[in-house]
């Protein structure tokens, strides 16, 4: 099935939308490569995740900051396999919404991908074979821009050539999307691979 939705850009979120949370498994490997309690590693994990994504913080310096806070001297080997088992968590995919990303691009639509994230998601994200559904993909440590400020998505609208109601904005997180449409852009919290096929066709109907 083709899903057309013309003089329309359908962008897309990455993590949680397009990628499959990490898994309990996934979360007891990082844990256990960081060598803590689950407790304490988890709010540190997360207290700087922002300015790494922001791109105000390098890799290694994020892993600093997260070991800082919890009284750990992680050595640059112990860093480095503790950030390949945290990014090897996010690269899972929900092949249900490959599959519509496959339906968007059949029917000649325009997608584009935004994600908060790290410099180093760039590449796997454009070398990777989901690529070729993008027409762009914005990282936002690359930009030194945050979702939900308003400056990301319209410089995501100026890149793209259109204007911020011609987008149909993607998102797990609420707020992001909340921050979208405040800009007249047309927003969907993402849920389920279901809910955002419907969402969509909808949208095609009504062209």
């Amino acid at each position: 099935m083709a899903i057309r939705i013309p003089g329309r850009v359908v962008v897309f979120d990455y993590g949680e939308v397009i990628s499959r949370t990490p898994s309990d498994e996934d979360r007891t490997a990082v844990e256990r490569a960081a060598g803590v309690d689950a407790d304490p590693f988890w709010p540190a994990y997360w207290r700087h995740r922002d300015e790494l994504d922001h791109g105000r913080l390098s890799t290694h310096e994020y892993w600093k900051r997260v070991g800082e806070d919890l009284g750990a001297d992680w050595s640059d080997s112990h860093i480095h396999q503790l950030w390949v088992t945290d990014y090897r968590s996010w690269l899972s995919i929900d092949r249900d919404v490959f599959d519509i990303l496959a339906e968007l691009s059949d029917g000649g639509t325009r997608v584009a991908l935004l994600s908060n994230a790290a410099q180093e998601y760039g590449g796997y994200l454009r070398g990777g074979p989901m690529a070729r559904f993008f027409e762009r993909i914005f990282v936002s440590a690359e930009m030194g821009k945050l979702k939900p400020s308003a400056d990301i998505y319209l410089e995501v609208a100026y890149e793209l050539g259109v204007e911020p109601s011609q987008l149909i904005f993607i998102d797990n997180n609420e707020t992001n999307v909340q921050g979208a449409r405040a800009l007249g852009i047309t927003g969907h919290v993402y849920t389920d691979a279901d809910r955002l096929r419907s969402f969509l066709t909808a949208l095609a109907d009504q062209e």
